[in-house]
């Protein structure tokens, strides 16, 4: 990545090698992280991720929210009505 580059992962935690992101941090050789989840979660008290100013972290909870949870729930009651119509949606194949 180029030293400009901000890294940022809201998706898995070990999508991410937490110990190389710290290093690369630490020397400059990326700009800086914004992280929604981390390797280990909740994360270890001294996890220097906590106290390095190039990191941004968020708790993984965006899912909590009354107004996701409804969407989601309403998404797969769309899911169940149009696979039992016979027109699946979200096929894997």
């Amino acid at each position: 990545m180029k030293p400009t580059a901000f890294l940022i992962n809201t998706s898995r935690g070990a999508l991410i090698d937490e110990m190389a992101l710290i290093k690369a941090l630490q020397a400059h050789e990326i700009a800086g992280a914004g992280l929604d989840v981390q390797e280990q979660e909740p994360p270890a008290d001294n996890n220097p991720l906590y106290t390095m100013p190039n990191v941004i972290l968020t708790p993984h909870m965006g899912w909590k929210g009354m107004e996701t949870r409804q969407r989601l729930v309403s998404i797969i009651a769309d899911d169940i009505h149009q696979f039992m119509a016979g027109t699946p949606v979200n096929v894997v194949g």
